[in-house]
């Protein structure tokens, strides 16, 4: 049974908060394969105490999100705490492990792993806001290579309240390179004793059984899940059919739901080609898709495969 605080997951399986990528429909698309939990894409703590509309937009949660979870980033641990409160989900997981240039150098996202006294008060502030909700965070094994304090951080998290953490297994200056260093996720994990869930380059069956002689809770799957939502009943062990047209109609059919189809059209341009990556003329396909100016001229394209 998984667990974070007294919130128990349907699997151990999680998918992670991909910007650009996890939107509503594709959530919904991986709860029916297994997921356990999905997470909002992440969002703004700024931007949503100045009511930022992108922001809002990207709060929207699908029924069939239960439970349901919201990524929050941001510094100051007063404006986390406001936004929190705002925040209806039911488990707020907060991001210090973004990599991206922008977020770091605002001192937001990974670059709290080099201060992990204000990331405790920041956890400290958002645990008092949050009330009984659960809250967890999300981690790298450090800044760099020289700096690698995931051990230590867990434990601060830990003390500042956390209920759960989600560590990957690489730096922030390897940004998505290299390979993700599953010790020290194994070594993490038992010098805590919250729920610790592992995130990088976990595909197959074979990976988790890597993972058996750890304390790790369970598992976060992020890039290896786009374009391949079936991944979270694969790691269950279930065989699954998939015809990849069939999953991008009811990709796009889902998200016209939420979206306007003008909006839809350029969103789904990235996922047809990660739904389709590896078949013969994946070239031809992408300039077509990345050519094509409505909704009816994709869909177009995506049947005549």
């Amino acid at each position: 049974m998984t667990k974070i605080g007294d919130i128990t997951l349907s699997s151990p399986y999680l998918l992670a908060p991909l910007a650009g990528y996890t939107d509503i429909a594709f959530r919904e698309m991986a709860r029916e394969y297994g997921a356990g939990l999905t997470y909002t894409e992440m969002v703004s703590a700024k931007g949503l105490i100045y009511g930022n509309e992108k922001t809002e937009d990207l709060l929207r949660l699908s029924p069939l999100e239960v439970p349901s979870a919201v990524q929050i980033f941001g510094c100051e641990p007063d404006v986390m705490a406001k936004a929190i409160s705002s925040i209806k989900a039911d488990i707020i997981d907060i991001n210090m492990g973004c990599p991206v240039r922008k977020i770091v150098s605002n001192g937001e996202g990974s670059a709290l792993m080099k201060n992990p006294e204000l990331a405790q008060r920041v956890v400290e502030s958002c645990k008092k806001s949050a009330g009984s909700r659960p809250l967890s965070v999300k981690f790298r094994l450090g800044f760099d290579e020289e700096h690698i304090n995931c051990v230590d951080f867990a434990k601060k998290m830990e003390e500042a309240g956390a209920d759960a953490i989600t560590l990957h297994g690489r730096t922030r200056e390897q940004f998505y390179s290299g390979v993700s260093n599953w010790d020290k996720i194994k070594e993490t994990a038992k010098a805590v004793s919250i729920p610790l869930f592992a995130n990088g380059d976990i595909t197959t069956v074979e990976d988790v059984k890597a993972f058996d002689d750890s304390c790790v809770s369970g598992f976060m799957i992020g890039r290896g899940a786009i374009g391949r939502p079936e991944i979270f009943s694969e790691l269950q062990g279930l065989e699954i059919k998939v015809d990849k047209v069939e999953q991008i109609l009811r990709h796009v059919e889902r998200l016209r739901e939420f979206l306007p189809a003008h909006v839809v059209v350029n969103d789904m341009k990235k996922h047809i080609c990660c739904y389709m990556k590896g078949v013969r003329g994946i070239k031809e396909l992408k300039n077509a898709v990345y050519n094509a100016k409505t909704l009816s001229e994709l869909l177009q394209i995506v049947s005549n495969r």
